[in-house]
């Protein structure tokens, strides 16, 4: 069974002897690795558990590279792209960058050049999977707060006291004491200024 911290690298170019080539580097590099000779082959394979990214190519038949990389982004399916190309152009590379490409590299390229890339975006995925996985288990705890927690909770984060919070719900200062004390408990926060920073994380996803 593979472990799900182990690598791999994904080639979708319709040229069988430019995929030949990059596997046979990326086998000479310890790296595992599965090529496609399309982006629609390439959505039908089962995405890895662990960290992983795409070395693609631009000029693809049917949907382009750039097309798939806009799809890719649409779907949420979040893996780092390595460009390569045999006929780029500047306004092309910079479009791929701006849509959070690691690398846009024209062929014929160095071998070291396409490893440092990858070996990038390889970080750049480990990176974000953590991030993920942090943020999941946040709102995980975040999910078990009441309602009238979670209003003490974002009062709390605005700076109030908890005179002020009890004024505002209509409450106790010593029932807004034990609400505090029920969130901090459960989001596993040590202090304010954590509890803060967790609130700040959970905010992009709505949860504040």
């Amino acid at each position: 069974m593979t472990s799900p911290d182990a690598a791999t690298v994904f080639v979708v170019d319709d040229d069988a002897s430019v995929r030949a080539s990059i596997e046979g580097l990326l086998r000479s590099a310890k790296l595992r690795c599965a090529s496609f000779a399309t982006a629609e082959e390439f959505l039908h394979n089962q995405p890895p558990d662990g960290p992983s990214c795409l070395v693609l190519d631009v000029s693809l038949p049917g949907v382009s590279g750039l097309e798939f990389q806009r799809q890719l982004a649409e779907a949420g399916v979040r893996i780092p792209i390595i460009f390569i190309t045999g006929h780029g152009d500047i306004p092309m590379s910079v479009k791929a960058m701006k849509s959070g490409a690691v690398e846009f590299l024209t062929k014929p390229f160095r071998d070291q050049d396409l490893l440092d890339a990858i070996a990038q975006a390889l970080d750049r995925d480990r990176v974000a999977r953590h991030e993920r996985s942090g943020l999941a288990k946040l709102e995980k705890r975040y999910s078990m707060l009441t309602a009238r927690e979670s209003e003490v909770m974002a009062l709390v984060v605005s700076g109030m006291l908890n005179k002020q919070i009890a004024y505002d719900l209509g409450t106790s200062e010593i029932t807004v004491k034990i609400h505090r004390g029920h969130v901090m408990r459960k989001m596993q926060a040590e202090s304010l200024a954590e509890l803060v920073r967790m609130a700040a994380k959970l905010e992009p996803s709505g949860k504040k």
